[in-house]
């Protein structure tokens, strides 16, 4: 085959590759545990969302990204803990918040908590380790989409008490929960306030 027609060949497959990319991107969205059904995700499932995860950039290649994977019974627990904690810690209590935490773990297949493992040298800002972490969380985040997998990020105050109901290791940190669940229909059509050229400059 000529130089030239592979060439094309190629042109035209990065052209659909990056289309598909852009749509995937345009169409997630946070999808909630009172969309999600009763189907399991699977544990490959969950390594292959986990991997997409582990390819976020990472300066000096630190890969500080963390995830607990709660599951089952598991999940159950930690859906209690949590709510104990808001009604330890809250001063605006509401009995039906207190309620919705516990049920937003048992109506997830699966609730996965984002953490971050400082550098113990300090060799990049904190503030990078968090941006690779949230990197990590948007691969994940659009690789389950595009398997047809909700989820969203929760980062509510009681996090910070994560560390008395599992091991953490020294200078990690929670930073949210991820809720995922597989659900039926279709996502809601997003949007945006502003176009991308409203929020350029170009020089």
């Amino acid at each position: 085959m000529p130089t030239s027609s592979k060439s094309h060949i190629f042109t035209s497959q990065m052209i659909q590759m990056n289309s598909k990319m852009i749509d995937i991107i345009k169409s997630r969205r946070a999808v909630y545990p009172p969309r999600y059904n009763s189907e399991e995700i699977t544990r490959e499932e969950l390594e292959t969302i986990l991997e997409a995860a582990n390819w976020a950039p990472t300066h000096r290649r630190t890969e500080p990204w963390r995830f607990k994977v709660f599951r089952g019974n598991a999940k159950i627990s930690l859906g209690a803990f949590l709510a104990e904690k808001y009604g330890q810690t809250t001063e605006k209590y509401s009995e039906f918040k207190q309620k919705k935490i516990i049920e937003k773990a048992r109506r997830s297949a699966c609730v996965i908590a984002i953490c971050m493992q400082r550098d113990p040298e300090a060799s990049v800002p904190e503030w990078e380790e968090v941006a690779a972490t949230a990197m990590a969380v948007q691969n994940m985040w659009l690789m389950a989409h595009s398997m047809g997998i909700g989820g969203y990020w929760s980062s509510p105050s009681y996090i910070a008490f994560l560390h008395e109901h599992i091991q953490m290791n020294e200078g990690e940190i929670c930073l949210g929960f991820f809720y995922m669940g597989k659900y039926d229909g279709e996502p809601e059509e997003g949007v945006r306030k502003s176009g991308i050229s409203e929020k350029t400059t170009w020089y």
